[in-house]
């Protein structure tokens, strides 16, 4: 009898070894995927029956409050982790690790802006400095004026939303 491997594992979709790490920490998840045009932040506690996704948050969210830019860059990665802390936070929840998937870790890059403005929106998150973007692009001012003064506009809305 000849062994096939997992369906997600055969399709390159799931790291078994990964996630039995992350699952048997017993910790919600800071799940953070991201696609072409957006970001999705979710909050994640395991179940036997299956994940149970207790906070959603897309970038595609931040167009309520005013932004007008592109939801696939740095500042609305930041800006996205900062309201799914805020939801997180409000509904009682004040740690996580952080679950990237199969994504590669590259420091500076949209993962870690979302762990940033997750950790800036109260969650306590375990995770090297080193990985941040830097603060100029965080807030956008390397990409021109109009995107930090919107940035900051946005970010203090957050803040005092919940």
């Amino acid at each position: 009898m000849k062994f096939v491997p997992y369906k997600r594992k055969r399709e390159g979709r799931t790291n078994y070894k990964k996630r039995l790490k992350l699952l048997v920490s017993g910790s919600l998840r800071l799940v953070v995927r991201k696609t072409n045009k957006h970001l999705i932040v979710q909050l994640v506690r395991y179940n036997d029956s299956g994940d149970n996704v207790l906070v959603t948050v897309t970038s595609n969210e931040l167009k309520k409050l005013g932004w007008t830019f592109s939801t696939s860059n740095i500042p609305a990665a930041y800006l996205t982790g900062l309201l799914a802390a805020k939801k997180s936070v409000s509904k009682g929840f004040n740690s996580a690790i952080v679950d990237i998937g199969l994504q590669t870790p590259s420091s500076g890059s949209r993962i870690f802006a979302a762990v940033k403005g997750a950790i800036d929106g109260g969650l306590d998150i375990t995770c090297s400095e080193d990985a941040f973007p830097k603060e100029e692009r965080l807030n956008g001012s390397h990409i021109s004026e109009s995107v930090a003064n919107l940035f900051d506009t946005i970010k203090n809305k957050i803040m005092k939303e919940k």
